[in-house]
């Protein structure tokens, strides 16, 4: 890896224009543009909470009881059946989200909404609430991806005029698919925003099957590493406007779900390649290439036992990046130009004694920085929530989240 120089985190956007702190989705007929996002006129909302179906008991954007290690969808929970979407429903850049809403567990056609996303992340993957928070809260309020008012959000496309209570006054919510927000350069399996003429979002299945050869179909920790590492250096070399800011510590956690949330309790908790393809949406032809069909709960799927937390992504985060690191940064003028953010990322690499804590800070860092303090009365809540399941459950080095003081 060659870094040209060394810049701070607020000077990089004045070297690299496309990272500035702006929307970046594509507008009008681009993809992912509003002009080309699916329109679905009758919306409706996802499945109610069954009590004869409780899964993890998450209702109404509350705690569930935290206990898994049962089948999704159960046995007769017809409301909660597999359906492919229709070209009025909205899919994104996380097959994870594909698969609630084919499954109905977030609205079918991709326009959910704060409450919705706690309680599916809870009742299907045993997420849990502290990290279900977390996500939903970073999507919505941070990222500015959906409506702080209405707490609706697209797993895809541009839907402004179906999330946001006043497009006039708040202007573009591009949905999951906004680049550089929490989808990055160096997918997994999506391409660059950039190379792909501002397609982030589509399945790309020559990816997957570099994927799969990658990691010889075991997806674990050290293999998926190991192909983290190797996209970012083809990215890198191939994408002249590429970008991997902080915020690509997302990733490494997004790649964790693969063996942490996916695997199957009936295969014993293997993250195979028959249920890591399925939840992808990814077909095996005879020929060793892959077809892409819709997202799904694997057949006869049992789900984690213990919730995953987010001491559990931050250490996850760590373990995988320190066993292939990368550089924080971006290519300009044929160069790779990495960045500070003291004390953790010095010469764009995370520092090797960094800490799960650490990592828990950064978070808590990234979900604080950019949210005016007129929302504390939003935030402070739901970061003492987060704290004070941290400390019950790991002890008091986590107050502050990890942080030494708190962020005001």
């Amino acid at each position: 890896m060659k870094i040209a120089q060394v810049l701070p985190f607020v000077g990089l956007a004045n070297a690299l224009p496309w990272m500035a702190d702006k929307r970046q989705q594509s507008g009008g007929a681009q993809p992912g543009g509003p002009l080309t996002c699916p329109f679905n006129p009758n919306h409706q909302p996802a499945a109610r909470w069954d009590p004869d179906f409780p899964y993890n008991h998450a209702n109404l954007g509350l705690p569930g009881k935290g206990k898994g290690g049962y089948k999704v969808p159960a046995d007769g929970d017809t409301a909660h059946a597999f359906m492919p979407p229709t070209d009025k429903d909205i899919r994104g850049p996380c097959p994870g989200l594909n698969a609630l809403a084919n499954h109905n567990f977030i609205a079918r056609d991709g326009i959910t909404d704060y409450n919705e996303l706690l309680d599916a992340l809870q009742n299907v993957y045993n997420v849990g609430y502290d990290l279900a928070n977390f996500l939903a809260f970073y999507a919505i309020y941070v990222a500015g991806l959906g409506d702080p008012v209405t707490k609706k959000l697209s797993i895809g496309c541009d839907a402004t005029t179906r999330t946001s209570w006043s497009p006039i006054i708040t202007g573009s919510e591009p949905g999951l698919n906004g680049h550089s927000k929490m989808e990055i350069d160096a997918s997994l399996t999506r391409n660059d925003f950039f190379a792909a003429g501002g397609d982030n979002f589509s399945f790309n299945t020559t990816l997957f099957k570099m994927f799969e050869q990658s990691t010889g179909g075991l997806f674990d920790v050290d293999r998926i590493s190991k192909y983290r590492h190797e996209r970012w250096h083809q990215c890198q070399a191939e994408n002249p406007q590429f970008y991997f800011p902080i915020l690509g510590l997302f990733q490494y956690g997004a790649a964790s779900f693969l063996y942490e949330l996916w695997p199957n309790g009936n295969e014993g908790y293997v993250p195979n390649l028959h249920n890591t393809a399925t939840f992808f949406g990814a077909h095996r032809l005879p020929d060793g290439n892959y077809l892409r069909v819709p997202e799904r709960i694997p057949s006869n799927w049992v789900n984690r036992e213990k919730p995953y937390f987010l001491l559990d992504i931050a250490s996850e985060i760590f373990k995988m990046y320190t066993k292939n690191p990368v550089g924080f940064g971006g290519n300009a003028g044929g160069e790779f130009i990495g960045i500070n953010h003291p004390p953790y990322i010095n010469d764009g690499a995370l520092n090797a004694n960094t800490t799960a804590q650490d990592v828990a800070c950064l978070l808590y860092q990234i979900l604080s920085r950019p949210v005016p303090s007129t929302l504390n009365g939003i935030v402070t809540p739901l970061v003492e929530a987060t704290e004070a399941l941290l400390i019950s459950l790991f002890g008091v080095e986590y107050n502050n989240l990890g942080c030494p003081l708190a962020l005001t």
